[in-house]
């Protein structure tokens, strides 16, 4: 299936009443065509599992569903990547960051950080120096997310040292989806060494939510 005759299945396929509460949840940012998560995997999965086969990333493609209006095409172009991750090069960072900064709200970026970025990172380290670490100083919060969140999957690899200087540069915000990032990623982390999240939270000062999230497994 190529990709014209994907989005046309996917407009085929729209449903307005179920759009409305989609956008809705999203604090009606984006258009909706109204389709679930579990229909949407069912329409796209003969076109994902061609593009397994083919083992190379049609950035003009990904450009082209990012660029469309309604939001399960940025889901459909994320679906394509987690699928080729393991054919992402190491430039191909310049072009995650685009899709982290444009359109950005949390359903798009924790995938992009936690599916893509981190298996980048494990892949490549040097990214961790050229991107993370200046992602997580810039002025843009959803790259100060993706920071901290790119180790959400790491679990006893995650390199502490490296979380501890990105959660203490943006500790001091009131910013949501910040604190909320710092929780998560304590909380996940916590489940691998419960001794130093807890250490951590007894010698950092931390927002409540960030605290509140970060505590749930202690």
């Amino acid at each position: 299936m190529l990709y014209p005759e994907m989005i046309k299945v996917f407009y085929e396929h729209r449903d307005s009443q179920k759009a409305e509460p989609m956008a809705a949840y999203m604090k009606n940012k984006f258009f909706y065509l109204g389709i679930p998560k579990p229909e949407r995997s069912r329409l796209q999965r003969e076109f994902i599992n061609k593009v397994k086969k083919e083992k190379t990333i049609d950035w003009k493609l990904l450009n082209t569903l990012w660029e469309l209006p309604e939001r399960e095409f940025q889901y459909l172009a994320i679906d394509y990547l987690i699928a080729l991750s393991g054919s992402l090069s190491k430039g191909d960072i310049e072009n995650i960051e685009f899709f982290i900064i444009s359109k950005s709200w949390w359903d798009t970026v924790d995938l992009l950080a936690s599916k893509i970025i981190g298996k980048m990172c494990a892949q490549y380290p040097e990214l961790i120096s050229t991107h993370i670490v200046k992602w997580s100083e810039i002025d843009n919060i959803w790259l100060i997310r993706t920071a901290i969140l790119f180790q959400l999957k790491f679990k006893e690899k995650t390199d502490t040292q490296l979380l501890d200087m990105i959660i203490s540069k943006n500790s001091q915000t009131k910013e949501f989806f910040i604190n909320k990032a710092i929780g998560w990623i304590l909380r996940e982390y916590s489940k691998s060494n419960q001794e130093w999240v807890r250490n951590f939270l007894n010698s950092h000062h931390l927002h409540s939510l960030s605290v509140r999230e970060a505590s749930k497994y202690l």
